[in-house]
């Protein structure tokens, strides 16, 4: 083996030239389908940052009435009474399976009775946390104090609101000890907080910038015990899960509706807590971007195809030219296997040293198109791997008829060609 190597090297580096030109096409199809792969990948995460934030791992389950989430604003519903959370379903969803952290909040969008002194907050969000919500939404304190627990306990009147509410209502003042009225009851300021833009999708049209606005207009949040002094008792929760991996989520949400659904009698009540599925929609555009792709990664093993064909071509030549060699091999007693073995090795050399190439050249062409258009790349070890394999067996699989010959050689024949 070590012996048919050295050989295979010896007679590539003695016909350099001719050695490069055979390994073209193998350098070229490699190359492409790497850069191909990388833009394919390097979309798919971007997909998936675009819609969920970098990591965060968060799924909201909201409470739906029919086919629309739940707005307590709007009072009673057709529907009946909405279903209220017990502490056993919450304890349940803590425990399930790749839920690392779980928060159960009240909402209210588009509020219209929040104030401060004569400027609304129209627009906005009022939401009533636990204790778990600023951790398990990626809130930071970047003024001032979060809750604690003595403000749940004692149910203290104190809001938080976010850097954009703070900016809507206090227009550049310090918002720390101001008070504003929230359903008719005052709430003093005790913190200002901003989401890690990780926890943010990012916004590039304005279907996006629609779809988020409210993230933009800002949120106050009180805590939740405080809940029933500015708005009413007994309004449903919706929940927020942090997920222990991205590839868990959409089993998460869905294990974690189940369980606040229970006790919900789903034939009759059109109530019914659902998971935002987001990596549905990444899977979803993912596959579009990868399918569009995979018919390039096609057109791209065309020229693998090519560069089979010109080794096989090669290959013939080089038996041609080294009749004689083989002749003499055989004469001292060289077995068919081993001169098939020694022209398999070379051919399968000159193919991966083609795939080693066209994996650098790939990589570089895709930093370079990364650079020039802007489009987002990663590498891929596994289709790294996978090309030199894949070459690898192009070598085997074109080179077997140029060693089937020589090994088929007629030793008395071989030695009497010119």
């Amino acid at each position: 083996m070590i012996e048919n190597l050295r050989i295979s090297i010896q007679g590539i580096w003695s016909h350099k030239m001719r050695s490069f030109l055979t390994m073209l096409g193998i350098i070229i199809g490699i190359a492409s389908i790497i850069a191909i792969v990388s833009t394919i990948k390097g979309t798919s995460e971007q997909i998936k940052e675009d819609l969920i934030g970098s990591g965060n791992n968060t799924v909201t389950v909201s409470l739906y009435d029919g086919d629309s989430t739940y707005d307590p604003e709007y009072g009673m519903s057709s529907s009946g009474t909405p279903p209220l959370l017990s502490d056993e379903q919450k304890s349940d969803v803590m425990d399930a399976d790749h839920v690392k952290n779980a928060t159960f909040f009240y909402t209210r969008s588009y509020a219209s009775n929040v104030y401060y002194q004569n400027i609304s907050f129209q627009g906005g969000t009022v939401y009533g946390i636990d204790y778990n919500y600023l951790d398990t939404c990626g809130y930071q304190i970047r003024s001032g104090r979060g809750f604690i627990q003595k403000d749940y306990d004692e149910m203290h009147k104190v809001v938080l609101v976010d850097s954009n509410a703070a900016e809507t209502l206090f227009s550049g003042e310090d918002p720390l000890g101001k008070t504003i009225e929230i359903g008719s009851e005052p709430f003093t300021v005790i913190g200002v907080v901003q989401q890690s833009d990780s926890y943010l999708p990012n916004i590039s049209s304005i279907d996006q910038y629609y779809e988020y606005s409210q993230v933009v207009t800002g949120a106050v949040m009180i805590p939740n015990k405080c809940w029933p002094m500015a708005f009413q008792f007994d309004e449903p929760e919706n929940a927020v899960i942090k997920a222990d991996s991205t590839d868990t989520m959409s089993s998460a949400g869905k294990a974690v509706a189940d369980i606040l659904n229970q006790g919900i009698d789903t034939g009759t009540s059109k109530f019914k807590y659902k998971a935002d599925d987001v990596m549905e929609q990444v899977k979803k555009l993912q596959n579009l971007s990868q399918s569009t792709n995979n018919q390039l990664i096609w057109i791209a093993s065309i020229s693998l195809l090519v560069g089979g064909i010109g080794v096989m071509n090669i290959m013939l030549v080089s038996v041609t030219e080294r009749t004689r060699e083989i002749g003499l091999k055989k004469a001292i007693g060289a077995r068919k296997k081993v001169i098939l073995f020694q022209f398999l090795t070379e051919a399968s050399m000159l193919t991966s040293i083609g795939g080693v190439i066209g994996v650098i050249v790939g990589i570089i062409l895709s930093k370079v198109v990364s650079q020039l258009s802007g489009a987002p790349t990663a590498i891929s070890v596994p289709a790294i791997i996978g090309s030199v394999l894949f070459s690898t067996l192009i070598g085997v699989i074109f080179g077997l008829l140029p060693s089937v010959k020589a090994a088929d050689l007629n030793p008395i024949d071989a030695l009497r060609s010119e």
